[in-house]
Formats: C-alpha cells, sequence, structure tokens
C-alpha cells in the first residue's frame, strides 16, 4: 500500500538528518536557547527581512495555533471560515483555551474582507464576544492559495478593525512555490503573526513561529510552557530549520509536492475527471467513481472527503517531499483504467 493521505508520513529528508546527526553530540543548553535555534533564528530574520521579529520553535501546528490564540484575552474571538483547521480537525483545541471561533463562509477556502466588515458590524457591545483575530491558512484547507494582493487587502481590513491577523502556515512552502509572487518577506508584511511549516515539509518535527507585532511578544515563552509546547530538546528543531532554510530547501522540498500533485491532476483533467476544487499546491480533491474509488482502495492509502452525488464522491491524494515519481505514475495509470 502506498500513502497519498498526507504530507507527514515519512520521516525527514536527508539534509535535515544529515545536519541532526552532525549536531548530535554537541551539547546544547535547553528550551530554545541554545546555539542552533539562535542560527535558525538568524536564517529567518535575513529571509524575511525582518530583523525586529520574536521567533519560536513550537513542537507541531496544533500548538501554534492554541498559543497565538492564546494571546487574546479572555473576551476576545477569532473569525476563521467554516473549513478552517482551527474549527474542523483540532477537536476543540482552541474553544478549550476558552475563545470562541466565529466563522463565516469563506470562498474556496478563503476568507474574504467583506465577511470580515459583517462579522463586526454584529458585534456591538459587551453582551458578545470582541472579534480580535482573524485566522487564515495559506495554503488552505482546500490547498488554495492567498496571492499577494489578496493578503494585502486582508491586512488592510484588519488593521481598520484593529483585529490582528494570523496566518497557519503548516503548508506555507506550497502556497509559495504555487504562487507567482508571494515571499516570505510577504507574508511577514502582511501579517502580524504566522508560522512557517516543518512537520509537513521535510522535518521530523517542529514548526517556526515568528511574532511581528509587538502586542503579541509579551510573556509568550511563558505561554509556551503552560500550554505544553516548550520542548526541552528544541535543538532539534532549530538544527532542522537551520537546515531547511539554507540555500531553500524548504522551498525545493515544496516543489516536488506540488510537482507529483500537479501530475497527477493535470493527467486526470485530461482524461475528463473534474476537480471538486482547482488547486495548484500538494494537494488535490478529484471526483471519481465509487468503484474507482474501491478499486484504489487496495493499492493505494488517501482521504475520501465526501459524497459528490449518489455514484462519485470527492477524495484528496496528498504528495509530499518524499513521494516517489514512479508511484505518481502508477497511480495515474490506475486512474486511467
Amino acid at each position: 500500500m502506498y500513502s497519498f493521505e498526507n504530507d507527514y508520513s515519512e520521516g525527514a529528508c536527508l539534509k535535515v538528518l544529515e545536519a541532526i546527526n552532525k549536531t548530535n553530540f554537541n551539547q546544547a543548553i535547553g528550551y530554545g536557547l541554545d546555539k542552533y535555534c539562535k542560527d535558525a533564528e538568524k536564517t529567518i530574520k535575513k529571509i524575511i527581512r525582518h530583523d525586529d521579529v520574536d521567533v519560536h520553535f513550537i513542537t507541531g501546528g496544533t500548538p501554534c495555533n492554541v498559543l497565538a490564540i492564546s494571546t487574546l484575552k479572555a473576551h476576545e474571538a477569532v473569525i476563521g471560515v467554516k473549513s478552517a483547521h482551527i474549527n474542523v480537525h483540532e477537536t476543540g483545541a482552541v474553544e478549550a483555551t476558552g475563545h470562541k471561533i466565529i466563522t463565516v463562509e469563506g470562498k474556496d477556502g478563503k476568507i474574504r474582507p467583506f465577511e470580515i466588515d459583517k462579522v463586526i458590524s454584529e458585534h456591538v457591545d459587551e453582551h458578545m464576544v470582541k472579534p480580535k483575530m482573524v485566522f487564515i491558512s495559506n495554503a488552505t484547507e482546500y490547498g488554495t492559495v492567498y496571492s499577494k494582493e489578496e493578503l494585502k487587502e486582508l491586512y488592510k481590513t484588519c488593521k481598520k478593525h484593529e483585529l490582528y491577523l494570523y496566518l497557519d502556515g503548516a503548508r506555507l512552502s506550497n502556497a509559495l512555490v504555487a504562487s507567482k509572487n508571494l515571499t516570505l518577506k510577504d507574508i511577514a508584511d502582511n501579517t502580524d503573526i504566522f508560522y512557517i511549516g516543518g512537520t509537513k515539509n521535510g522535518a521530523l518535527l517542529g514548526e517556526a513561529m515568528i511574532i511581528k507585532n509587538d502586542e503579541l511578544k509579551k510573556d509568550f515563552r511563558y505561554l509556551i510552557k503552560q500550554k505544553c509546547a516548550m520542548l526541552a530538546k528544541a535543538r532539534i528543531i532549530g538544527v532542522q530549520f537551520d537546515a531547511l532554510m539554507k540555500d531553500d530547501l524548504y522551498l525545493d522540498n515544496a516543489r516536488h509536492a506540488n510537482k507529483c500533485a500537479q501530475e497527477i491532476k493535470n493527467r486526470l483533467k485530461k482524461k475528463g475527471i473534474k476537480m471538486f476544487i482547482d488547486s495548484n499546491t500538494n494537494q488535490i480533491f478529484p471526483i471519481l467513481s465509487n468503484k474507482t474509488i474501491s478499486k484504489l482502495k487496495k493499492k493505494y492509502i488517501f482521504i475520501t472527503w465526501g459524497p459528490y452525488d449518489k455514484n462519485h464522491s470527492i477524495v484528496r491524494f496528498v504528495c509530499s517531499w518524499a513521494t516517489v515519481p514512479a508511484k505518481v505514475e502508477e497511480l495515474c495509470k490506475d486512474l486511467e483504467c
């Protein structure tokens, strides 16, 4: 069985493993205060061209989301689309902190400025939660990407309403590769807080959280510890990110993942198979007959996203930095049968 279920089934890319092995017997202080985390922090700051940010290395995506939203006051809430990861796939982790998620419909997994305006107009006094943060993912849960212009417009809207803009970057590298002109600097310029995903892009584990807004920086390490996200051996994440960010390895990994997924998508479209949503990243969502799905499940692991009609369902295929091209070709041939 070969898996197209997610982009974290494999361990880590070789250059990351080599970096870990090279530093393995060097002693280092703990909790993210070591030389390796500091080196990775410098590398990230150089790439995003922001020296004034705080960089923290966090164990995973859900802890990042919980931590970012935990910077809010008890009565403050976060706005996101209905398909947002924090709303669907995190087992109420955000609500468990006491913060309400206000959902809007969105389009193709993306929130639109007028939806933010509407939420603000509906929350008018102290008898309701106060919207204070907007949550987005780039790439989204549907594999779609916010353009540079869309991101700028969202940030402008957030500033107008005195809201923080937080970007979940679990698949940020995939979004950057798929975008025509979006860079990490653009992400830093147009958000208050975001993270660069490592778990889904060739690291063993870990994410790099970047905080630009000074209001969110204070006591953040206290939150990391309180929310059980402070890793004693944070050096492991620091070493990995220093390797990933150098020589654009984090983008090269994403390019491979995107290329494999797009090969499957393009081959299917040539056969007349429709996509539920047209994604240019490493997640694709073809509409397949239930008969075809049953056959494929004998050889491949993937997610059936949901029903489309009586005889068809939406599936999700995900490719990773480690996806084997020969397996992509094999899947394409099996889908053409």
